[in-house]
């Protein structure tokens, strides 16, 4: 114990007239939030962190203006030949996307592939279409149109539910595609996930797609989605988790969406804080290079016990065991900056 709180006394004062600024999802803002809030606290660095969606998070990141980004979307191959040089991918939680709806009473619903497809393609247009209460026996489900609700902006978010969409209907995968932002078939645009979740509170029979945190503190319902293997899965810390549980690869550049995994929710997903392999090359300076990586590490062990509260999933062994290994191979002139 004394000697982490050495190490703390030590960091804050090596840090503590630092502020770093970073850019990108709004996926994980809640629990970034609270992370940067304790790490000033414990060392007195300041993080200075706008949500303006993971596309605004990698172009900033591309042009150099922020310290890190951040998204909920793995950079492309393709993305990758714009950076002037290495970038590298720090997991940080995984978390679910969740359709979240605005019904009378809102009952909980159950969703199979076939109708969330259907839903977003805009052909199940009638809250009581017959697909959907075939699936739903019971529940009373009203004669009332269905208004889908979607992101506006270059989304981490979007790219999860999209990607997750293109795996489970050929149609989506052919005529919409996935990313961050699409071409949507119908519905209303809202920006961040605090727009779309704020639209559907709005609008009787909407539905949308929102990261799980803002549909738990708006108190709104969520659904019931059958997975791969036939399962009715409801979106929780454990679900995600469980949906985590693949094999990953080295860099961490992997998509958890419509997992094998039995009792695993399908739309889960990664969130990663994005830098330059080397720092220098993203114009940090040495001071602040050490800062951001003493900073990453803290966030992968010692912040992940803020994950949960706020309805994450933290790290598994393995995923953490990766995110050390990247946060070593980060480098300033070529020289390691934690061992």
């Amino acid at each position: 114990m004394k000697n982490i709180i050495l190490g703390l006394v030590m960091m804050a004062a090596l840090h503590g007239k630092v502020t770093l600024t970073g850019a990108g999802a709004t996926f994980p803002y809640p629990l970034y939030s609270k992370m940067f809030l304790e790490y000033n606290k414990l060392t007195g660095v300041k993080v200075n962190y706008q949500a303006i969606g993971s596309g605004g998070g990698i172009r900033q990141l591309l042009a150099k203006t922020v310290d890190f980004g951040a998204s909920d979307a793995f950079v492309s191959d393709n993305e990758m030949k714009k950076f002037s040089s290495p970038i590298v991918h720090i997991p940080m939680v995984a978390g679910a996307v969740v359709i979240t709806y605005n019904l009378p009473g809102n009952p909980t619903i159950r969703l199979t592939p076939d109708l969330i497809a259907g839903i977003f393609l805009g052909k199940i247009k009638k809250w009581n279409d017959e697909a959907l209460k075939k699936v739903n026996p019971g529940v009373d489900l009203p004669d009332m149109k269905i208004v889908v609700v979607h992101r506006s902006d270059g989304s981490g978010t979007t790219f999860i539910f999209t990607d997750y969409l293109s795996k489970i209907s050929d149609e989506w995968r052919t005529t919409v595609g996935r990313g961050k932002a699409v071409k949507w078939p119908v519905g209303l645009g809202a920006k961040g996930n605090p727009g779309v979740a704020g639209m559907i509170k709005q609008i009787p029979g909407s539905v949308g797609y929102v990261e799980l945190i803002y549909a738990m503190s708006n108190d709104m319902p969520v659904a019931i989605v059958k997975n791969k293997t036939g399962n009715f899965i409801k979106p929780s810390i454990k679900s995600v988790s469980l949906a985590a549980n693949i094999r990953l690869p080295e860099d961490m550049r992997v998509s958890l969406t419509n997992t094998e995994a039995p009792y695993g929710y399908p739309i889960s997903g990664f969130t990663w804080i994005l830098v330059y392999k080397d720092l220098k090359d993203g114009k940090l300076s040495f001071e602040k290079a050490r800062t951001l990586v003493d900073l990453l590490w803290w966030m992968i062990h010692d912040g992940q016990k803020y994950a949960e509260p706020l309805h994450y999933a933290p790290l598994s062994a393995s995923a953490r065991e990766k995110a050390e290994r990247i946060v070593k191979s980060i480098t300033y002139e070529g020289k390691v900056l934690i061992k």
